[in-house]
């Protein structure tokens, strides 16, 4: 990863260059806005520590010129005290973080390390979804047309709509739709139509003029400009306002937008892949979504069935979580404990695929060792009954094998819950000689649990 350092202190930089001792991680310097700009055209640049100082360019939004020129590219501002709120506005406008002056080398050379993990982890991330994509997705009926229509849709520049539920991966095949098409070593742009205010989607999609509105300093690009050549993928798209919806027509029939104070249009080369979790044809009922916008983006229709009706597809999810998120706490996880395999394959996710990686990071970050227990998932999605995170094997299974074990006995309902649990913790202490680390390991708990749960049923210890 090529690293940038951009401010106007020589003696600064210098110091920096002295002693800047990543080998994976190159350092360049320079001192001024014209040579950041005529190296950023020239040089590839991963990373750049951007003096605030260097914000704008002869009326040019450097971020922005950053951006464009380097997909992916993280940017994190320099400030002083007095120019900390100027950096804080550049966050909003592309910039990752910020560092108050004065640092030193080791300052930089740490967030060079966690941002090269970070691009390094998304990399492979990206690897394991290409690689894992039709397992994730399913063998079902209705998974295999999905993908059919994925893989013959995406060489072209058609328009999609992806519809479905709150996190179901509208997202996720979005950018696989790009990666296979032939924009992949284009930008693949993001923007949430919901989250940003109505008062400054226009100037966030199509660009702004400087002096267009109160705080406009700088013409700069909107999100439409920064996709030029790749994919925009708009989520949430039934959220944009009715005007904002007319642009976005617009742009769809004669691929050019304006941006806003401006007087001149700007042709742009953009795919759009749009997505919502409405039901569109009650939006374009109550009048919330143009029935024209509909029938432009609804070339090709994706519609991303909820994670409760492809279940099967939980222990591929789950391995695939695991894998990213181990690489981000640095774990190592071996196995899932049956019980926690049954509440995984039992629970219905209402928040969908989003949440069962939720489920999956909690669960990595609690857990003590390589393995997965039932304490280790969020209290939510852990059985209501008690029977059903004791199951029969004592053994705790491997990654490998599939997650729906059977937690069921021949006399689970003779008991109460209460009498079985009690039963099957004596059993256990019995035939691990009271060793409480070991029984809390084979019944899937942590041992302060165990150790509650003896006080709950009185059992007395030789």
């Amino acid at each position: 990863m090529n690293v940038l350092l951009a401010d106007p202190d020589k003696k600064f930089v210098n110091d920096v260059l002295a002693s800047w001792a990543l080998e994976d991680s190159p350092l360049a310097a320079v001192n001024d806005s014209a040579d950041l700009i005529s190296w950023a055209k020239e040089e590839t640049v991963g990373l750049c520590f951007l003096c605030t100082e260097f914000l704008l360019f002869n009326d040019l939004d450097t971020i922005s010129f950053l951006k464009e020129h380097h997909p992916g590219i993280e940017i994190v501002m320099l400030c002083d005290s007095k120019s900390v709120q100027v950096a804080e506005t550049a966050l909003a406008r592309g910039a990752s973080s910020y560092l108050l002056k004065p640092v030193d080398a080791r300052v930089l050379e740490n967030a060079s390390r966690k941002v090269f993990l970070r691009l390094n982890s998304r990399k492979n991330y990206r690897l394991m979804e290409d690689h894992v994509l039709e397992d994730l997705l399913g063998d079902s009926p209705e998974m295999r047309k999905i993908l059919r229509t994925i893989y013959k849709v995406a060489p072209t520049t058609s328009t999609i709509l992806i519809t479905g539920e709150s996190g179901t991966g509208k997202e996720f095949i979005a950018n696989v739709i790009h990666r296979l098409s032939k924009r992949a070593d284009a930008p693949f742009v993001t923007v949430n139509c919901g989250a940003i205010p109505e008062s400054i989607v226009e100037s966030e999609l199509f660009g702004s003029r400087k002096g267009a509105f109160t705080g406009a300093i700088a013409n700069r690009k909107g999100l439409f400009e920064e996709a030029d050549g790749g994919t925009l993928f708009l989520d949430e798209v039934a959220e944009l306002a009715p005007q904002t919806q007319v642009k976005l027509l617009r742009f769809l029939q004669n691929k050019e937008i304006r941006r806003v104070g401006d007087s001149e249009n700007r042709y742009l080369d953009v795919r759009i892949i749009a997505a919502t979790n409405k039901k569109v044809l009650e939006a374009i009922a109550s009048g919330e979504f143009r029935e024209d916008l509909f029938y432009r983006l609804n070339t090709f229709h994706v519609t991303m069935p909820p994670l409760r009706a492809r279940k099967d597809t939980i222990p591929k999810l789950v391995k695939f979580f695991l894998l990213k998120h181990q690489q981000n706490t640095g774990k190592h996880i071996l196995r899932i404990h049956p019980a926690a395999q049954v509440a995984l394959a039992s629970y219905d996710y209402p928040g969908n695929i989003r949440e069962l990686e939720n489920i999956i990071e909690h669960a990595v970050v609690l857990a003590e060792d390589d393995e997965i227990r039932l304490d280790d998932l969020p209290e939510h999605a852990r059985p209501k009954t008690t029977h059903t995170f004791l199951p029969t094997h004592p053994t705790p299974i491997s990654l490998d094998s599939a997650i729906g074990a059977s937690a069921q006995g021949d006399d689970l309902e003779l008991l109460s819950l209460e009498a079985m649990e009690r039963k099957h913790i004596l059993k256990a202490l019995q035939m691990l000689n009271n060793n409480q680390t070991e029984v809390a390991k084979r019944l899937g708990i942590s041992r302060s649990t165990l150790w509650r749960k003896i006080q709950e049923h009185q059992i007395k210890l030789d």
